[in-house]
């Protein structure tokens, strides 16, 4: 994750997820299981839904992409974001270097099941997944599960929320420069400093 901090507000952009990937050992109430995003999941959700949120820890809403403090894609690498925050608390996180990274909210709309062998001869069950709905981005201040999941009603329905984080990952922190205009303590001691250099020429 990249994050430039600006005077009121701080830019953070990274991948949020990869493509084509198998994931670390993920387990459900069957088991254990590999998980893949196949390549086209993230642009199809994207354009299936054109106002994914951007929350802070899945809970606080930062903005959304309508309102340009969030915009997506999927490239070859995976779902890329680039947000903008105005919230004062996670500028403060940003400077002192406390975010942890990127994750998101989805509800699978449809997966492809297989199970494989591993090295040992053993069977994995292999979830690729190829029809998401992609419901938020967030931002975290917290090492993240890699999984987890809850339960939200949507039409008087049950609907499965699934969250997926990336690994913990390097934060690169930029400080916007704040350049002095017109300072004139800063012209004076140029103009002292060009003296200098004449009179110590001079003196040679």
């Amino acid at each position: 994750m990249r994050v430039e901090i600006r005077s009121n507000s701080a830019m953070l952009e990274g991948y949020v997820n990869v493509v084509e990937r198998e994931s670390r050992m993920l387990r459900d109430s069957h088991g254990a299981f590999i998980e893949i995003v196949k390549a086209g999941t993230f642009a199809k959700a994207i354009k299936n839904n054109d106002n994914v949120e951007l929350r802070f820890n899945h809970n606080r809403h930062l903005g959304d992409v309508k309102s340009g403090s969030l915009e997506l894609r999927e490239d070859d690498i995976g779902l890329f974001a680039r947000a903008v925050v105005e919230d004062k608390e996670v500028i403060e996180k940003a400077r002192n270097k406390e975010l942890r990274g990127w994750s998101f909210g989805f509800s699978c709309r449809n997966a492809e099941w297989e199970e494989a062998k591993t090295s040992d001869d053993s069977v994995m069950r292999k979830r690729k997944l190829t029809d998401i709905e992609l419901r938020e981005v967030s931002i975290l201040d917290k090492t993240p599960a890699y999984i987890a999941t809850s339960i939200e009603m949507r039409d008087d329905k049950e609907d499965l929320v699934e969250f997926r984080s990336a690994p913990n990952e390097e934060i690169e922190v930029i400080e916007e420069k704040r350049e002095k205009k017109d300072d004139p303590s800063s012209f004076f001691a140029e103009i002292d400093k060009k003296y200098m250099e004449i009179k110590g020429g001079n003196n040679e």
